[in-house]
């Protein structure tokens, strides 16, 4: 996933400030004595927040009133960069506060969090509908083909025009109030379907007491379970939980299909009903968001989230996936045929329900391969698991990393590191916070702590910080990883690196502040190397033994890569449907006379999946209720994009094999060089269509993803 982002400009209502800069360290930004003015998290207290952003609304408001009331004429440098540079406290400020609401959080961040959200939207719509602002904004930008601008700067500047365009800047007065109403609305809602999911997501367990039920679990996973328990305060037992490290396993591999059961339906039914009920939720954030389009004069909200967009409109997302569909679905059917048979031939002689796929798929997967999980994690051991995902960045872009313990962390379990470029200059800060914890939201993703952004000659270099959710140590064994925890770790890691290695002038513009559907292209493509020997024999080491992963292993694990490939890539297309169909809906949503609200939500979304199912449908399931990504995540009509990145991130990785076919290695420096130049360094500050096509010399094709998957290009009709 990528960095969480926070609005650039954002307040509280004016109270009288009472912290000073001696009592409270955000106030004392400029003069914190730590390395790289990393975040003091050792002295920063809750209540400091407040007033840090009581003061930085007061500050923000000041410098806005001066760009507004400024008597010379509006230029590039009064206007633009005094806009792009205003609020430097409130970012301070609000990305520790969002930062660590999301990976260290507790009862009274989360309600400092939910006090300030609607006052902060209050505040940034206030901003972004200041006419005076905008006038000077405006001025600017229509002057923009006589100022001579480079390309960042005429980036910027459009940027920050459709900004406030986009937010109601050239609405009415009445349209400037509605869309104000809905704003502070809408901040509202997805807070709320995110604390929700979270909440339900920490509340349920399953305590289990006779240990026969365990059967099919591994030791791994059942120490798991045990320290689930005592973490709990139970004596004894093994604690299940809806977390991803408990959650996936014990669907993998345990043998009592109806606790199976049991845990997929708590899974799949979080926040349907109940205390934590996300349905009408749901509701009320498609309508406004309706609502918010229809004021722009745009049928469905789609229309309006896509303009900024490579995919550019709905037919462009659908074409996406339309194709995908009609070239995968045919073949994730026969796999789930396949697995039905093969489930058949074991004595199961039921239809194979969805908390059976991933069961017997396994099962299929280790007879037809002889691969799992259990015989790699020992392989995969996290210090030498991050000594390899480290050394990929060293051979291909020439950076190190050392640990740095005098940087303070958020978290005793998070590290921090410095990092250095290829000529042993200061690049970056990188922190990584691997484990789950009650505190921390379910998934993994990257966000910075300071973007990276020039002031004259002198570069600000970013604080980046990666946080998952893997497998823990146990007391008797390290941390050890799956591959896909280590195919997750390179893919976040990837987004660090777009994070690390920008070097552009605007902080709005550095990093991965791109289109929803090009950033994830640096960290896909950052994913396929975990497929390649050459960089496997780098780290991958037995961790008892010091044995290198053996190559029958590896022969069975590429043998493996496109198992399932189908059934994989349609799951991913129901999500992008499922976003889709929400947020193309061209009338507010409502039930139909004599359905319930959370019938007629669970109906919507099965609708829109079942486009594309291979697994049978379960009665009163539906995963929308816990979809962070596009209802608080702001992923909202635009899932898609990992599917559309995944087709660049196999296209550009296709240099570096045919790289490797000339020269022997997939550590290709020249197209790395490539890489790093004109996707990882540019950011924003570009279109990002234009960027691919300077580093690939041309379109992108689907053709490698289709190789890479094992499918038959469909012919063209």
């Amino acid at each position: 996933m990528m960095k969480l982002k926070t609005l650039l400009v954002m307040a509280l209502a004016t109270t009288t400030v009472l912290a000073t800069a001696e009592t409270n360290p955000f106030l004392n930004y400029k003069n914190w004595k730590t390395p790289h003015g990393t975040y003091p998290f050792n002295e920063i207290k809750a209540e400091h927040y407040r007033p840090a952003i009581e003061e930085a609304f007061r500050q923000g408001q000041q410098e806005i009133d001066a760009i507004v009331n400024n008597p010379a004429a509006p230029t590039f440098q009064n206007t633009i960069e005094a806009y792009e540079s205003a609020g430097q406290l409130l970012n301070i400020t609000l990305s520790c506060l969002f930062n660590l609401t999301n990976a260290d959080t507790n009862d009274e961040l989360t309600a400092i969090e939910t006090e300030i959200t609607p006052q902060l939207s209050e505040y940034n719509a206030n901003i972004l509908l200041n006419e005076g602002l905008f006038k000077r904004i405006k001025a600017v930008y229509d002057q923009r083909a006589s100022l001579k601008l480079t390309p960042e700067q005429a980036k910027l500047l459009d940027d920050i025009y459709e900004g406030f365009a986009n937010n109601g800047a050239n609405l009415s007065a009445k349209e400037k109030e509605e869309y104000r109403a809905l704003s502070m609305q809408l901040s509202q809602l997805t807070l709320l379907y995110g604390q929700n999911v979270l909440k339900a997501t920490n509340a349920w367990t399953m305590l289990l007491t006779d240990e026969s039920l365990l059967a099919g679990l591994n030791d791994d996973t059942k120490e798991i379970l045990k320290h689930n328990a005592e973490a709990k305060g139970y004596e004894q037992g093994w604690l299940l939980n809806l977390k991803p490290t408990t959650y996936i396993p014990v669907m993998q591999d345990l043998d009592n299909r109806d606790i199976r059961r049991e845990l997929y339906m708590a899974y799949n039914t979080r926040c349907i009903g109940g205390e934590f009920d996300n349905t009408s939720v749901i509701c009320q954030i498609v309508n406004t968001r309706l609502a918010l389009a229809k004021l722009f004069g745009k049928e469905c909200y789609a229309d309006k989230s896509l303009k900024k967009t490579m995919a550019e409109s709905k037919d462009g997302v659908y074409g996406l996936l339309n194709q995908l569909r009609d070239a995968y679905l045919p073949v994730a059917v026969q796999e789930y045929n396949e697995l039905q048979d093969y489930a058949r031939s074991i004595g199961f002689y039921a239809t194979l329900q969805a908390w059976d796929w991933s069961y017997y798929s396994k099962k299929l997967k280790n007879e037809k391969y002889a691969i799992s999980d259990d015989l790699l994690r020992p392989y995969f051991e996290l210090e030498a698991v991050k000594k390899g995902v480290f050394g990929l960045a060293t051979k291909l872009y020439g950076i190190t990393f050392k640990e740095n313990k005098n940087i303070q962390v958020y978290n005793p379990e998070v590290k921090a590191y410095d990092v250095f470029d290829e000529k042993g200059k200061f690049l970056a800060v990188y922190y990584c916070d691997f484990h789950p914890r009650d505190g921390k939201r379910g998934g993994a993703w990257m966000n910075d702590f300071q973007p990276q952004y020039k002031v004259g000659k002198n570069d600000h270099r970013p604080h980046i910080v990666n946080v998952m959710n893997f497998t823990r140590p146990t007391d008797t064994k390290p941390a050890l990883f799956t591959y896909d925890e280590v195919r997750t770790f390179l893919h976040e890691f990837g987004h660090a690196l777009h994070g690390m290695l920008t070097r552009c002038q605007y902080s709005q513009l550095s990093g991965t502040s791109v289109s929803r559907d090009f950033v994830e292209l640096p960290s896909q493509f950052n994913e396929n190397f975990v497929d390649e020997k050459e960089f496997l024999d780098t780290f991958a080491k037995h961790y008892l033994t010091g044995e290198a992963l053996p190559q029958e292993l590896l022969d069975k694990m590429h043998a493996s890569q496109t198992y399932h490939a189908a059934y994989a890539c349609v799951r991913q297309l129901s999500f992008g449907y499922l976003d889709m169909a929400w947020h193309t809906i061209t009338s507010p949503f409502a039930a139909p006379e004599g359905v319930s609200l959370q019938e007629a939500v669970i109906n919507f979304g099965n609708a829109a999946m079942d486009q594309v199912a291979c697994v049978p449908t379960v009665p009163g399931t539906q995963m929308e209720t816990a979809f962070t990504h596009i209802f608080s995540g702001g992923y909202a009509a635009g899932y898609y994009s990992y599917k559309w990145s995944e087709v660049l991130d196999a296209d550009a990785f296709s240099v570096f094999l045919e790289a490797k076919d000339k020269n022997g290695s997939i550590f290709d420096k020249k197209a790395a060089a490539a890489f790093r130049k004109n996707i990882l360094e540019k950011g924003g500050s570009e279109k990002p269509a234009e960027l691919y096509r300077r580093f690939r010399n041309g379109e992108p094709s689907i053709e490698p993803l289709m190789k890479r998957d094992g499918i038959t290009v469909p012919a063209e009709k």
